[in-house]
């Protein structure tokens, strides 16, 4: 349908990932612009290369070429000194697929800004002229909820909100990406992930999560958990200390580890 596709979830569950596996699947290079409070157009257009323009006036200056100040002008704001950043590569790039990540992070300003360029993938450089994309770019555009996205850029996208997987298709995942990982490895790390994130959490963690948690586990030779390799490998599925103090003060360990109930 040639519109962005706005991808709403918690973090970990993925959406990044499925840029990226969109650009494989469409064989287009991936061209990821990430948002942050502060963005701004420039830092997402392009930029000029002021470093080399010097070198160039200054050539200009020493061989004597710089008197001709118009002539001198226009090579300084050639096309070769022009900076392409991520939103100017992506309407360059044919074909190609533009992840703007976590676009709730950046301004409302910088929204706005995003809304004109996706209406008609048009770049005007004042002084180079329009920049027109022959074809538009697959665009995807990520959100984690930290704020709420204006409904003007959602009506512009189709919308999908990602859910944590379930446990058959987060064990598929893991044996996927982690080929070393044994069948009963993967069930019971997908089973722990699956109870950790039904759990009181600050932070309950993605299939970005369970993955690191499956590559600690295999650097320790685990092939199956036991209350042990919980305790020892928490710091890779958990990243806040109230987290890991509510699994080791509850009875989630042995839970995780298929050893028993929560006290």
């Amino acid at each position: 349908m040639g519109r962005p596709l706005f991808l709403e979830g918690d973090a970990g569950v993925g959406k990044t990932e499925l840029a990226r596996t969109l650009a494989a699947v469409l064989d287009a290079p991936l061209i990821r612009l990430q948002c942050y409070e502060g963005l701004d157009a420039a830092q997402a257009l392009y930029d000029w290369d002021f470093p080399r323009q010097l070198l160039h006036l200054r050539a200009a200056e020493a061989t004597g070429s710089a008197a001709d100040a118009a002539r001198l002008e226009a090579e300084l704001y050639d096309r070769r000194f022009l900076i392409a950043r991520p939103l100017l590569r992506a309407l360059e790039t044919t074909p190609s697929v533009l992840l703007i990540d976590e676009v709730d992070r950046a301004d409302d300003e910088f929204e706005a800004f995003l809304l004109e360029v996706l209406s008609d993938f048009t770049i005007t450089i004042p002084e180079l002229g329009t920049v027109r994309a022959a074809e538009p770019p697959v665009v995807v555009i990520t959100s984690n909820r930290t704020r709420e996205v204006h409904d003007a850029l959602k009506r512009r996208c189709l919308y999908h909100w990602l859910e944590h997987p379930d446990p058959d298709r987060e064990a598929a995942i893991l044996r996927r990406r982690l080929p070393e990982v044994t069948d009963r490895l993967a069930r019971e790390i997908a089973r722990a992930a699956g109870r950790l994130r039904a759990a009181d959490l600050v932070k309950p963690p993605g299939v970005a999560e369970s993955l690191d948690w499956a590559r600690a586990l295999l650097v320790l030779g685990a092939r199956e958990l036991d209350a042990g390799l919980v305790t020892a490998t928490l710091g890779t599925v958990l990243k806040y200390r109230e987290d890991h103090e509510h699994v080791l003060t509850t009875g989630l360990v042995a839970l995780l580890a298929g050893e028993g109930t929560p006290q």
